[in-house]
């Protein structure tokens, strides 16, 4: 964080050399390459959380947490219509697999981490109780919408929608998350702000000027386009990686989405350890929301537009694991406080995710 009037020249360098390295991949396809580009990607994150810490410093929760959810959200959507515009109809299920995997990742291995090192610095923590089980019933409800039900229609045969329940699924993906920001931001606003942490210097620092937050926005919006694309131009070596290893191809759609939500994942895990919890929960289960809410209509448009089939039904083993992670993150939340135990568990189930994936 920042109080000064202006911005460090790292944070500021940063975005443009990682967008002068991801450049030089076009000319550069040396192997050894891709070590550099793998430097960039990691430094492109950690930039990325520091700009966005700045700008939510400047505006107040929870509207810091929801301009990075959202600004990483419409890149990750970007990144999945291209891919599906240049994949045709061979990528039918690619945005399922980005979807649930973003949700995996976020309700057991973000949350879990965050809660983990949280109670173990402070032993027990505390946040809004409203704010998470508003946010649990609307995750639930897009998630099972979505990726459960289409296995269970009859109209259309196979885990996917008719062309007239697609756009009904579309419009109430819409609904749902439009309702819930308009709650998170207007409606009852107070159901997610973090309590001061009276030992965190940052919560009281000086705000940053107009200047240096409209900059830090800007610089955020560099860094997170930059770790997308770059983790894009790394998933062919990824690949390979993964298929000299045995393991299953999933893995790498896995690695991808761990990638790109790195930058929320950063910020919630250092806001976790201020003993700032409510501000890890309103990132984690805000970009969850985020990804359901924006990435299925989006692609509905073009599965309708093109008429080529949407996937989005999930196979059962991966039902079973997302009511799980549903019902427990329900449970771990429902007292408005937390310890190691939630923790542990959250964690335990990320690790079995990657290990069925991995060994299924």
């Amino acid at each position: 964080m920042t109080n000064s009037a202006s911005l460090p020249r790292w944070s500021v360098i940063m975005p443009f050399a990682a967008w002068i390295i991801l450049g030089g991949s076009w000319v550069f396809t040396a192997s050894l390459y891709a070590i550099l580009l793998t430097i960039a990607l990691f430094a492109g994150v950690l930039t990325a959380v520091y700009h966005a810490e700045v700008v939510a410093h400047k505006i107040g929760e929870p509207f810091g947490t929801l301009l990075l959810a959202l600004a990483v959200t419409l890149i990750e959507v970007a990144l999945i219509v291209s891919l599906m515009l240049a994949g045709g109809e061979a990528t039918s299920g690619l945005a399922r697999d980005t979807v649930f995997a973003a949700i995996m990742i976020i309700l057991n291995g973000i949350i879990g981490l965050c809660l983990l090192a949280g109670a173990s610095l402070h032993r027990e923590q505390s946040f809004s109780l409203q704010g998470a089980s508003t946010s649990l019933a609307t995750l639930a409800a897009l998630a099972v919408l979505t990726l459960v039900l289409p296995n269970f229609t009859s109209t259309a045969h196979g885990p996917v929608y008719s062309p007239s329940q697609l756009a009904f699924i579309a419009v109430v993906s819409l609904v749902l998350y439009g309702t819930f920001v308009l709650v998170q931001t207007v409606r009852h606003r107070d159901y997610f702000l973090p309590e001061e942490a009276v030992a965190d210097e940052e919560v009281h620092a000086v705000q940053p000027s107009n200047a240096v937050a409209w900059t830090s926005a800007g610089l955020l919006m560099l860094c997170l386009g930059v770790v997308v694309l770059l983790a894009k131009s790394l998933a062919p070596t990824l690949e390979h990686a993964v298929a000299a290893a045995g393991a299953p191809q999933a893995l790498v759609g896995i690695i991808i989405a761990i990638v790109v939500l790195l930058p929320e994942g950063v910020a919630a895990f250092r806001a976790a350890r201020a003993n700032r919890l409510q501000t890890s929960i309103n990132l984690a289960l805000g970009s969850a929301l985020a990804s359901i809410g924006l990435t299925i209509p989006v692609v509905a448009v073009i599965s309708l537009s093109t008429g080529w089939s949407l996937t989005l039904g999930l196979d059962a083993k991966s039902m079973i694991l997302l009511l799980l992670s549903l019902m427990i993150t329900t449970i771990s939340l429902g007292t408005g406080r937390t310890t190691i135990m939630q923790g542990t568990i959250h964690c335990v189930i990320f690790a079995v995710y990657l290990f069925t994936t991995i060994v299924p």
